[in-house]
């Protein structure tokens, strides 16, 4: 796996995890559990396999 690819998931998976901490601080349970669960997604992702269209 390239590590420009780690990063852009490490990052991504940041970003739904701050934002869900955000969103369940502020009382949104609905929104801050479907972004825990889009970084749960996001860090099991494997972005280095090959795809042809």
């Amino acid at each position: 796996m390239s590590k420009s690819s780690n990063l852009y998931r490490d990052i991504l998976t940041g970003i739904f995890f701050i934002v869900g901490v955000f969103g369940f601080m502020s009382g949104e349970f609905i929104l801050s559990t479907l972004l825990f669960g889009a970084a749960t997604i996001a860090s099991n992702l494997d972005f280095s396999g090959s795809f042809r269209a």
